[in-house]
């Protein structure tokens, strides 16, 4: 696109194949040509998709707004698979190396994730709330805001607990199961009644992952209400929210913790929105949260200052998942949900009569 910010890609090729793969929040494209004496090599991609970053298949005459990049099919209409990211948080760049201060992916390397976490409780990160640490990529490789949530919620854990105490426990969790007198039946049991924080940082997503294979088309009429059904505490109603240190709004049930920001919590509306008309532009792979049911597949903007670190965030965060035709699946840890407008309006409402403003929204 002549509007892109991403390098121009040096691969030209009458005929060629995609292929991918996901490392947390980054994907891989290795694109290489079909005729072995055309001597060309392969050339490697790696995508951040930010907050709105995608891929969509479609007619070639029929570009969507904001196609950065754009892989033509030889057939006749043809076709394009496009990135399309319509607030440019995302990006690519030439190569197949991953970014070096992102840690093992909590799907696809769940074994060197865990020891990865358990063996560096020492720095000075884990000094941090468990909910502001759960968005470091550097240990947490793919968990996003509204996982987080849900996996804190699942262990009623407070989101602002100092982090090193809730993971030094999991030291001692794991002597108990290395217990040489415990039956093999018996550690599985244990292991399936008392899962820890970081095996529901694995399977949470998983969960995710599996709902959307099932479905495979965002477009299919079941897809929006299969998420939302799924989110037990992101933007449900009656859950409470505040901002951690980072501006980053976290939701959760009962007390924060020790280490919550002054303020206090905010309740989601039970109140549904009205309907609204969905946006046609709006990245068509989008989770819609419960709170939003009646406006299924709307494109709500998130309030600035989260919008902001968002920014800021995607210096080291990543992508979400793509899928081209042709091409082998991806699974990749799912993207943050977006921010309701019932629920921004909301906010704003809340933050005048606090400041002890008048008026009308």
């Amino acid at each position: 696109s002549p509007v892109g910010r991403g390098p121009e890609v040096p691969f030209r090729s009458e005929a060629y194949s995609i292929s991918a793969i996901a490392r947390g929040k980054e994907l891989r494209l290795t694109l290489s040509a079909l005729d072995p004496a055309a001597g060309r090599p392969p050339q490697d991609l790696v995508f951040r998709f930010g907050m709105s970053g995608s891929f969509r298949l479609c007619p070639a005459a029929e570009l969507p707004r904001h196609a950065h990049l754009r892989f033509l099919t030889r057939e006749s209409p043809p076709r394009a698979l496009c990135f399309v990211d319509p607030r440019r948080f995302g990006s690519w760049r030439l190569g197949d190396a991953w970014q070096p201060e992102r840690g093992p992916c909590v799907v696809s390397e769940y074994l060197a994730f865990r020891e990865n976490v358990l063996k560096n409780l020492d720095d000075r990160a884990f000094d941090k709330p468990i909910c502001e640490v759960l968005l470091n990529q550097k240990y947490f490789n793919g968990i996003g805001n509204y996982l987080r949530a849900e996996i804190l919620y699942r262990l009623k854990i407070p989101p602002f607990e100092k982090a090193r105490t809730v993971l030094e426990a999991l030291k001692e969790q794991e002597r108990s199961k290395k217990d040489p007198s415990l039956t093999l039946s018996k550690k599985v049991k244990l292991k399936q009644e008392n899962p820890d924080l970081l095996e529901l940082c694995h399977t949470v997503p998983m969960e995710v992952i599996m709902a959307e294979k099932q479905l495979l088309d965002p477009e299919h009429s079941d897809y929006y209400s299969t998420i939302e059904n799924w989110l037990q505490c992101y933007l449900v109603p009656g859950m409470s929210s505040l901002r951690d240190h980072s501006g980053r709004t976290i939701w959760f049930q009962g007390e924060p913790g020790p280490m919550a920001p002054k303020g206090e919590p905010r309740k989601t509306p039970r109140k549904k929105s009205p309907q609204l008309k969905a946006d046609p532009e709006a990245p068509s792979p989008k989770v819609t949260p419960r709170a939003s049911k009646q406006r299924r597949g709307a494109a709500g903007n998130p309030p600035k200052s989260e919008e902001k670190e968002e920014e800021k965030e995607e210096q080291a965060d990543g992508p979400r998942k793509g899928r081209a035709h042709g091409r082998r699946k991806v699974t990749a840890a799912p993207a943050l949900p977006e921010v309701p407008l019932s629920v921004r309006r909301s906010r704003r409402i809340s933050a005048r009569r606090d400041k002890g403003e008048t008026g009308s929204p």
